[in-house]
């Protein structure tokens, strides 16, 4: 996966579209265009995205609207967006900020400026995104610290990867809510094993956000490791039932867990990446 800042450009102007691409690409960012609203929201559906750009006046339904609809979705509420546009009126200004707009620049701008201001609100959302907002659980920067400071540790310990498979596909047949709650479930599966089953410093959180992490120790990762394992298993047919038969996934695109774990002595880890990168490598389905 890509480390780069991932922003969406939406201008129907292709020149000035065209050379933020080619701008913002030499900076590194990793750029997607959209020339039509309704465009924007299929991009934003589908991408995980910094940051967007967005322009005002554009072919089909204008900015304001599309970022209304993106403040409605659960994956784009807190996605910082940048409106681009003519208007100067302090009431259009007034009107994106009561949406939840970071930032508003007025054409024509000064590039430097926009690098500047495009650069200052991805790190404020960054440093803002500290927990899941589906379960709750630490994520990014919290996550990091707390692998860093096992590689310094003089303690046993034990880290457990258990990874979703099947959501992207769960999440096409059958929606955004539905998606969550089986996250939300998995959630209380890994909370309830812990608890049960773990010690009173063990820490949960989440890599990826279909990829939860569990440190704990090495007499009691296998343990929890099996106890929701097997929950995840006796819960798959909960998380299909009620639904429509006609639109069952094939079997090997169905909800599965992957599961692996890294111990203390595993190592040598140079650092945080090379543990998760670890851990990726020796999960294997439950």
């Amino acid at each position: 996966m890509s480390d780069k800042p991932k922003i969406l450009i939406v201008e129907d102007d292709l020149d000035l579209a065209e050379m933020l691409n080619a701008y913002f690409r030499a900076l590194s960012y990793d750029v997607l265009t959209a020339a039509w609203g309704r465009e924007a929201l299929e991009i934003s559906s589908q991408e995980t995205l910094n940051l967007i750009m967005l322009d005002i006046r554009l072919p089909d339904i204008d900015g304001y609207e599309v970022c209304r609809q993106l403040r409605t979705q659960r994956r784009t509420q807190n996605l910082p967006i940048i409106f681009l546009t003519e208007k100067r009126d302090r009431v259009d200004k007034l009107q994106g900020l009561e949406l939840g707009v970071v930032d508003y620049i007025t054409k024509p701008f000064d590039i430097q400026e926009l690098r500047l201001r495009v650069r200052n609100a991805i790190t404020r959302a960054a440093r803002q995104s500290l927990s899941n907002p589906v379960t709750d659980l630490p994520e990014g920067e919290l996550v990091n610290e707390r692998l860093t400071g096992l590689l310094y540790s003089d303690q046993n310990w034990a880290a457990l990867l258990l990874s979703m498979s099947g959501l992207s596909e769960f999440r096409e047949l059958y929606g955004f809510v539905a998606a969550d709650d089986v996250l939300r479930a998995v959630t209380l599966m890994v909370r309830n094993a812990v608890r049960e089953h773990g010690g009173e410093d063990d820490f949960i959180g989440h890599l990826g956000a279909e990829d939860f992490l569990i440190l704990t120790t090495p007499d009691k990762v296998n343990v929890i490791r099996e106890r929701v394992e097997n929950r995840v298993r006796l819960s798959r047919e909960y998380f299909y039932r009620d639904r429509d038969k006609a639109q069952q996934p094939q079997e090997s695109s169905q909800l599965q867990l992957r599961s692996g774990v890294v111990l203390h002595d595993h190592g040598p880890f140079n650092d945080a990446d090379s543990l998760k990168q670890a851990l990726y490598s020796a999960a294997v389905p439950a």
